[in-house]
């Protein structure tokens, strides 16, 4: 059952004059600190220049909607606009449902996010039944890893902001 990620695109997208904001929680950190990695080299393997990979930080998971509206704001009054932003969590199912409201509420609130910022923003957020699901998905389990979703996430932001952001037009 393993995943491979998003495959090839048909075309492959130059991401050297994209601005990438990424957001990301602190709690399980290992697994965020994996993901960020993947995603950074992803993007950076796509021409996007490190300068233009800004990171910003949450507490956690349930955080990350407001904080990515205030970092995509905070970043358009600086003058340095985002063209998409990748928001990162890990939640892991624990034994009371607070797993499913955090999962829910987040979901639901960084896919609606999208229409506020005018912008992609890309669901950066594991769902995982248990740690070793997550560690697999950060590609950091030696014995059952899969690869790493971070560099999914980076490849998407880069075809999202290319294809669709508001230089594409």
């Amino acid at each position: 059952m393993a995943v491979k990620g998003l495959g090839k695109p048909d075309q492959v997208y130059d991401g050297s004059k994209i601005r990438v904001g990424i957001i990301h929680a602190r709690w399980n950190r290992v697994i965020i600190d994996a993901l960020v990695k993947g995603a950074i080299e992803r993007m950076a393997s796509l021409g996007v220049e490190e300068k233009n990979i800004i990171i910003e930080t949450v507490p956690g998971s349930y955080e990350l909607p407001w904080g990515t509206k205030r970092f995509v704001d905070r970043q358009a009054k600086l003058g340095e606009p985002l063209d998409v932003v990748i928001p990162i969590g890990v939640l892991i199912k624990g034994s009371t449902m607070h797993f499913e409201y955090i999962s829910d509420s987040t979901t639901h609130a960084l896919m609606n996010l999208q229409e506020k910022v005018d912008m992609p923003v890309i669901f950066g957020l594991l769902t995982c039944m248990t740690e070793e699901q997550a560690l697999a998905r950060a590609g950091i389990d030696e014995a059952h890893s899969m690869h790493n979703h971070g560099e999914d996430w980076g490849a998407a932001a880069v075809e999202m902001a290319v294809k669709f952001g508001k230089n594409a037009f």
